[in-house]
């Protein structure tokens, strides 16, 4: 089964930078980016970031070199991240808000390292790099002498513009890297097919670190729109929305667990500005609709809700679906809709082959989107990149290890992941799908399950539930499952808990939650 998104022709040198570019020719006085009560015209920015890539390439970092970036949110990241793009460099993001034992493991994880830019805060997260370190604010009046005019450096839409991590299967950081061509085809897909324009601004919300992040961060500003940052590094749910209320934002690009928190935070105090935005993109991990049900069905919400479906190594975003068309009754499972512009969704069976209509495959990404492999791999998961033909012709796909199928309405359904099953009990089972169950459930506001090991090795399950009023009790919870779960997806515990914890990419934080279940085992004297 395959779906084929619309086919648009790109530029000759579809590369994301140069649309920046010709908006700080068209309109320079216009707003580029405000962070913490200060702004920076087009011009100025892209002046800024002039001298920057005439900084790297001085130093010898042109095309084809890696720059990291290790900065808090601020204009000076978009002058870095814009100076390595003109240089011809791809950037790689280094995020501060990471604990500093995963910030050694990924930098001792990129390839030929040219160097990182940093502040004075975060300087000292990278001090262990071989690689030289640099400030921006240190470097001003070196960076003032600089021309303000562009390098001139021939970028072309297979060069690599950003490299992002990405969890493998081995347990150790993959660095993806996403193609100039593939950023573009996203950012022109989403101006053309969501009418966004000068007034889309944008506020990010996402750390630095997430692949959704890249897009939100770079799609204000290929729109000619103004780009809001939180001068915090860490989700500020407060601040997130005193900037929404305080501003004219019109976007937000986030995960599925951050819009809850955002939903919640107005749903409790009777406001209406994210009612009134214009889009929500959000996706990265499964959807619980009825978190959001209530609220996007209030009279007067004129937001568009995207639910959008996609992998860091083909550029973020595959498919997109506006959540209005969505029937709860129908399906259990939120659809994530159609492919974006000159992308390609197969569905595969083991073999490689396509599957029937309506039957489940795993779901593969072709197009323009797919993007130039692990910078760091060598192992089994570079085999995710590979060739098949379709309709007589070779072509490249990436195997997300997704399963999925397509409805008869010709959307794209994600169920999970092709290894997140277990055997309990010796049933094999996803926990998604008792997350599902739990959440409608009167009274659950909210519910995640891991999966832990007893002594014996055999797997346990255990819920996180987040009581919408007062506490729920086990026998409670377990005697209403057992009327739509069998036995073996009932889980063994449940915990009443105040929130689940979410990662900095803004998702539900699963590792956390082990690792409260190894605590009460511990103190229970029993094994997690």
């Amino acid at each position: 089964m395959n779906l084929q998104g619309r086919r648009v022709a790109l530029p000759p040198e579809p590369v994301v930078h140069k649309q920046f570019e010709a908006h700080a020719e068209a309109t320079p006085d216009a707003v580029a980016v405000f962070c913490a009560g200060r702004q920076v015209t087009y011009a100025e920015l892209d002046a800024k970031a002039n001298r920057f890539a005439h900084f790297l390439m001085a130093r010898g970092h042109g095309r084809g070199a890696k720059v990291g970036v290790c900065l808090d949110y601020s204009i000076d990241m978009l002058v870095a991240i814009l100076g390595t793009l003109k240089a011809g460099a791809a950037y790689v993001p280094f995020d501060p808000a990471y604990p500093a034992a995963r910030l050694q493991l990924l930098l001792g994880q990129v390839p030929g390292l040219a160097l990182i830019v940093a502040s004075a805060r975060t300087a000292p997260l990278v001090e262990s790099t071989d690689a030289e370190v640099v400030d921006l604010e240190q470097l001003s009046d070196l960076l003032e002498g600089l021309p303000p005019i562009g390098p001139g450096v021939l970028v072309t839409g297979d060069d690599v513009c950003y490299a992002v991590f990405t969890s493998g299967s081995t347990g150790t950081p993959k660095l993806t890297a996403v193609r100039h061509e593939g950023w573009f085809n996203l950012m022109n897909w989403l101006k053309l097919e969501y009418g966004l324009h000068s007034g889309s601004n944008n506020l990010v919300v996402s750390a630095f670190g997430f692949d959704l992040s890249q897009r939100s961060l770079m799609t204000p500003l290929f729109c000619g729109a103004t780009q809001y940052l939180m001068a915090s590094r860490n989700f500020d749910a407060l601040m997130a929305y005193r900037m929404l209320t305080d501003h004219e934002i019109r976007t937000v690009h986030c995960a599925s667990s951050t819009l809850y928190l955002l939903v919640d935070w107005e749903t409790a105090r009777g406001g209406d500005v994210l009612a009134r935005l214009d889009y929500m993109l959000f996706g990265g991990e499964p959807l619980k609709v009825e978190r959001i049900a209530n609220w996007a069905q209030r009279e007067g919400n004129t937001c568009t809700l995207l639910h959008q479906y996609g992998v860091a190594e083909c550029t973020d975003v595959a498919t997109s679906y506006d959540l209005a068309a969505y029937r709860p009754g129908e399906q259990d499972i939120a659809p994530v809709g159609r492919p974006a512009y000159n992308t390609g969704i197969h569905l595969l069976d083991q073999q490689l082959r396509p599957v029937g209509p309506g039957e489940y495959g795993e779901i593969c990404i072709s197009g323009a989107g797919v993007g130039a492999g692990y910078l760091n791999g060598t192992g089994p998961e570079n085999a995710k990149f590979t060739t098949i033909v379709v309709d007589g012709a070779p072509c490249r796909l990436y195997r997300t290890g997704d399963r999925g199928h397509v409805t008869e309405a010709g959307e794209l359904v994600v169920a999970g992941r092709m290894d997140a099953q277990v055997k309990v009990r010796g049933m094999r089972i996803d926990p998604t799908d008792i997350e599902r169950a739990l959440g409608r459930l009167a009274g659950v506001r909210e519910a995640a399950v891991v999966v832990t090991y007893d002594d014996s090795g055999e797997a346990e399950l255990i819920a996180f539930v987040v009581p919408s009023a007062n506490e729920l009790t086990e026998d409670d919870l377990r005697t209403r499952l057992l009327r739509t779960l069998p036995r073996n997806m009932v889980p063994a515990r449940f915990m009443n808990v105040l929130r689940i914890p979410l990662s900095p990419h803004g998702k539900v934080d699963r590792a956390a939650l082990v690792e409260t279940c190894r605590n009460l085992y511990a103190k229970s004297g029993t094994a997690a």
